[in-house]
């Protein structure tokens, strides 16, 4: 996959991946998100740094914008990962999208 376009996610979301400076899709990504956007459950492993938080969180955005009456709870196992996909979707919600979110922590 050459690039996001390809895709056809929607325009903010890739504004933001333009202002984020991510041009192409890594190989998890380019596997997972298709999937993603025809509302497949996907099962997918890869090494740390690889794009999986954005191979996740695409599609999900992809699906809020598209229809304002849904919602998403993304848990993780870890705090360190649920701080991990809150700044990533920070960074994408940064420009022009405008969802909320809030990252709940316990213990």
């Amino acid at each position: 996959m050459e690039n996001f376009h390809l895709f056809k996610l929607p325009k903010v979301l890739l504004k933001a991946l333009e202002n984020m400076h991510i041009k192409v899709p890594t190989p998890i990504q380019a596997m997972s998100i298709p999937l993603g956007l025809e509302g497949k459950d996907i099962l997918a492993s890869s090494q740390t740094g690889t794009g999986k938080t954005l191979a996740f969180l695409l599609p999900i955005l992809s699906q809020l914008l598209e229809h304002n009456d849904r919602q998403a709870l993304i848990l993780t196992p870890t705090r360190e990962l649920a701080i991990q996909v809150k700044d990533t979707l920070a960074k994408v919600l940064s420009g022009e999208v405008t969802l909320g979110f809030a990252l709940l922590i316990g213990g």
